[in-house]
């Protein structure tokens, strides 16, 4: 959203997980992370503060990298995400891209503890669709904040598209698949959270800013 959800986080994880170990101690391998398109994520604003948004999608770039996808405005370059559901776990990854104009934001996940999952809350997605979704196509999507809803896609212009999906305050960045292929993310809403329309970016325009940078190309697991 436009709007943004800002949290109190109750405890922070600590962002080391590992230090000196006494000699002949094990230090104990840092507990896995499970992410993918639906989940819910947060990123830190500094002090005991953080933006709540949902991951569109996460996968491998071009180059190698771990990698996932948000709303632009969820943060910015530098800022630290959480995974909600895992927050005790520490730091999943960092952004390292958001876009303004296309109100997409990039995450570089830790490969070492990040595990990308397919399905999350009853949203799987299996591949990527850069048609525009417009009337009578019934389009879903799974936010952190109001789970998963569908609702009717009136139009698109090829790079946005106006649903009926239910959205609020939290839902930034929410996969919006039909079916099991993911056709664009959640970005605001008009005048009333669930009941004006949803807006979102297509999917296509996602993929070509990530042509842009560094990572050269996205492919979801």
């Amino acid at each position: 959203m436009k709007k943004k959800l800002t949290v109190l986080l109750a405890v922070l994880a600590a962002t080391v997980l590992a230090g000196w170990g006494a000699p002949g101690i094990a230090t104990a391998a840092p507990a896995k992370i499970y992410l993918g398109g639906g989940s819910g994520i947060l990123v830190l604003k500094g002090g005991n503060s953080a933006s709540a948004c949902t991951l569109t999608t996460i996968g491998h770039a071009k180059t190698g990298e771990l990698i996932g996808i948000t709303a632009g405005h969820c943060g910015k370059p530098g800022q630290v995400v959480l995974s909600e559901t895992y927050s005790d776990r520490g730091q999943a990854g960092v952004i390292t891209y958001s876009n303004a104009k296309d109100d997409v934001a990039i995450i570089q996940f830790d490969k070492s503890r990040v595990v990308p999952q397919r399905s999350v809350n009853g949203v799987t997605i299996r591949s990527i669709d850069t048609r525009p979704i417009g009337f009578p196509t019934i389009a879903c999507k799974t936010g952190r904040t109001t789970g998963n809803t569908c609702g009717i896609a009136w139009f698109s212009d090829g790079d946005v598209h106006f649903s009926q999906i239910c959205v609020i305050e939290g839902d930034s960045g929410s996969p919006v698949v039909v079916g099991d292929r993911l056709v664009g993310m959640v970005n605001a809403y008009y005048f009333l959270g669930c009941i004006g329309p949803e807006t979102g970016t297509n999917i296509g325009p996602v993929l070509n800013y990530v042509k842009t940078t560094k990572y050269k190309g996205f492919t979801p697991i």
